[in-house]
């Protein structure tokens, strides 16, 4: 990798960001807001004076730019002398920040970034992964969550998400071993990843518990079909070893807007709802409030 093959977004462009980029030999993209950032390695800022740094602070898509990519900043002569208003980008995610005097290590601050922020998500991922199933867990979750929930705010619509309490494990690991639990959670988990769309998301939240994010309802009755989906499929038995296992399913439900609008109170709600109705193997699921004979958003796979 080297620094011209980066693919480079220049936010807020002007004449001077632009004259530094041209000189290090790079080119960029430019828009003048950081929307794009996912589709960048770099998102490049030139901030000129400690207002223009504390502007930059202030800016509603650094954090999820710098989440996104690595973003660099070009000082000018003023705003390199301000270690403070550095500091508070620092703090929100800004992964380089490079004086106008050092136009020739530009080139080798956007690669060092780059490589830090690959570092980063590596450890991002290993940390919000559920070792025994692959899925993301709670913390992963909470994360998506936040980062929707920032979206529904400038474009409404309404999503759900799903607390599917399970028990089964323990009978399946005194009858067949101790890992056999282990095998019916991951059985678990591609269950229900398979009955949901690729925009759905699924985590690992607890060791008997799973969450499922709707991110986006066709209907307001969606939810309660793709919970009721979701528990016929885990209905079915499972096979361990040779042997057929069942579990037993309770899920709570919490909807946006109308239960909350952070992403830990409706983990919270419907976490509370799964843990205080009866777990059920057969017909139904706990907490539900209708049945409807249409089909879900998500029902094209059956």
């Amino acid at each position: 990798m080297n620094a011209q093959a980066l693919r480079l977004l220049l936010v807020s462009p002007d004449a001077a960001g632009r004259a530094v980029l041209q000189a290090a030999g790079l080119s960029a993209a430019e828009a003048p807001e950081a929307g794009a950032a996912r589709d960048h390695d770099v998102v490049f800022w030139h901030a000129a004076t400690p207002a223009a740094l504390a502007a930059l602070a202030r800016r509603a898509e650094l954090p999820q730019a710098a989440h996104d990519a690595a973003v660099v900043v070009l000082l000018g002569a003023e705003a390199a002398a301000d270690l403070a208003g550095q500091a508070d980008l620092v703090s929100l995610g800004v992964e380089a920040l490079v004086s106008a005097t050092d136009v020739a290590e530009l080139p080798r601050a956007m690669h060092h970034a780059v490589l830090r922020k690959r570092v980063e998500r590596a450890s991002r991922t290993a940390y919000a992964t559920d070792l025994a199933t692959g899925l993301p867990h709670q913390a992963q979750l909470l994360e998506h969550m936040n980062q929707l929930l920032a979206l529904r705010e400038r474009e409404p619509a309404p999503m759900v998400l799903l607390v599917l309490r399970i028990e089964g494990y323990a009978g399946a690991a005194a009858r067949l071993g101790g890992e056999s639990a282990n095998v019916l959670r991951r059985k678990v988990a591609v269950r229900l990843r398979s009955g949901l769309r690729a925009s759905d998301v699924v985590a690992a939240i607890s060791s008997d518990a799973f969450g499922v994010l709707l991110g986006r309802l066709e209907a307001r009755g969606d939810g309660e079909r793709v919970a009721a989906k979701l528990v016929r499929a885990l209905q079915q038995p499972f096979v361990i070893a040779g042997q057929p296992c069942t579990v037993t399913v309770a899920v709570g439900m919490a909807l946006y807007p109308e239960h909350g609008k952070q992403a830990r109170e409706l983990l919270q709600r419907a976490s509370a709802q799964a843990g205080s109705v009866a777990t059920l193997g057969s017909a139904g699921y706990a907490g539900r409030t209708e049945r409807g004979p249409g089909a879900a958003a998500n029902d094209d796979d059956g």
